[in-house]
C-alpha cells in the first residue's frame, strides 16, 4: 500500500514537471512522503473463536458399608434335677462303679449327659466341683434330656492308680457259664477298691452290657451266665480299682461259646 502511494505521487510530478519552465522547476522542492505506523489503520486478524469444553463434574457417591445384625445365639438350658432321697454319685454309669459323693435331700444340679448303655444321668452338682452318675429314680427332672449327648465314661480320667491291671488272668467255659479268674494284686486296706468288669455277655439272643464289682482284693473269680446265638462275640476287661482311679483295662481272652 505504501509503495503505490509512493508511485502515483512521483508519476504526477513528473507530469507536472514537464509543464513547467526550467526556473519554475527550479523552485520545486521534493517532498519525502513519510507515514508512520500511527497512521496505520490496523485490521485486526480474524481469529477462530474457540469454544472450551467445561471438565465434566464428578459427584462422589459415598460407599455404603453393611453392617450385619448379629443375632445372640440362645443359650442352651441344661435340663436340672433335684436329689429325692439320700443317695451316691458315682464315676460310672451303673452301681458297680467307684463311689464319687454322697447325695442328700435337695441337692440340686443340671444334667450334662447321658450313659449309653443304661439309664443313668451324669450330673453336674452345685454343691461339686466335679460331674458324676446318678439313677434317675433318685432324682426329680425338670426338663427335657432328649437332645442331652449319649457318652461312654473313660475311667483313665478319673484319677491315677499305682498298682496297674490284674495279672494271669483267664477265662474256662462251662455250658453257658463264662469263669474268669486272675491274681490278687497286693494293695493296703487304705487304697483297696478290688476289682471291676466290665463285658458284653450273651442272653436270650441279645447282648448286653454287664458290669460287676468286688469291694476289695481278696475275690480274685467271678462267673457270668454267656450263651450262643448273638449277632457279636462276647468280651470284658478287668480292672484293678484303687481308692484315687482305675488302672488300665487287661482284655479277658473270652471262650467262645
Amino acid at each position: 500500500m505504501k509503495k503505490q502511494v509512493i508511485g502515483l505521487l512521483v508519476i504526477l510530478f513528473l507530469l507536472c514537471a514537464c509543464g513547467l519552465s526550467p526556473a519554475e522547476q527550479a523552485m520545486l522542492t521534493p517532498t519525502t512522503i513519510t507515514s508512520t505506523s500511527a497512521a496505520w489503520t490496523k485490521i485486526p486478524e480474524a481469529r477462530p473463536t474457540s469454544t472450551q469444553i467445561p471438565s465434566p463434574t464428578f459427584t462422589f457417591t459415598p460407599t455404603i458399608t453393611f453392617t450385619p445384625t448379629i443375632t445372640p445365639a440362645p443359650t442352651f438350658a441344661f435340663p436340672s434335677v433335684t436329689v429325692n432321697k439320700q443317695a451316691h454319685c458315682r464315676y460310672g454309669p451303673a452301681v458297680a462303679y467307684l463311689h464319687a459323693a454322697d447325695l442328700a435331700v435337695g441337692d440340686a444340679g443340671t444334667v450334662r449327659e447321658r450313659a449309653v448303655y443304661s439309664n443313668w444321668l451324669r450330673i453336674k452338682f452345685d454343691k461339686l466341683e466335679y460331674q458324676c452318675w446318678v439313677a434317675p429314680s433318685v432324682v426329680d427332672l425338670a426338663g427335657d434330656i432328649s437332645s442331652i449327648v449319649k457318652t461312654i465314661p473313660n475311667l483313665q480320667t478319673i484319677g491315677s492308680n499305682q498298682y496297674g491291671p490284674p495279672h494271669n488272668v483267664t477265662a474256662v467255659r462251662n455250658g453257658d457259664q463264662v469263669t474268669i479268674n486272675w491274681e490278687q494284686m497286693v494293695m493296703t486296706v487304705d487304697k483297696d477298691r478290688g476289682y471291676f468288669i466290665e463285658a458284653f455277655v450273651c442272653q436270650n439272643g441279645f447282648l448286653l452290657w454287664w458290669t460287676f464289682s468286688y469291694p476289695d482284693q481278696y475275690s480274685t473269680s467271678y462267673t457270668v451266665k454267656d450263651e450262643s446265638g448273638c449277632s457279636a462275640p462276647s468280651y470284658g476287661q478287668l480292672y484293678t480299682v484303687e481308692k484315687h482311679g482305675y488302672s488300665q483295662p487287661f482284655d479277658i481272652p473270652w471262650p467262645a461259646p
